[in-house]
């Protein structure tokens, strides 16, 4: 069972990577190009004529998120492991 000092320091961990999170979104909000992803050539988007569904397929933009983060954290595991 957990006591109050190991709840309190499980508390301050998830508060510093909710603000870590935040600060990470907030950069990346910054990033001009990033405003573009979800509306790429080959991002399937379909609303009816009268409104009532839409449906929004964002395959460019996941394979190129995938493709960025492949090459990021292999860069990233080649660093660590040297």
């Amino acid at each position: 069972m957990f006591t109050m000092e190991a709840l309190g320091r499980w508390l301050m961990v998830i508060g510093v990577a909710v603000a870590l999170v935040g600060v990470v979104v907030f950069l990346l909000s910054k990033v001009p190009f990033l405003d573009q992803l979800g509306r790429l050539p080959g991002d399937i988007v379909y609303e009816s004529p009268n409104k009532r569904v839409s449906v929004f397929v964002p395959i460019v933009s996941s394979v190129l998120i995938s493709l960025i983060l492949t090459i990021v954290l292999n860069i990233i595991l080649r660093i660590l492991r040297k």
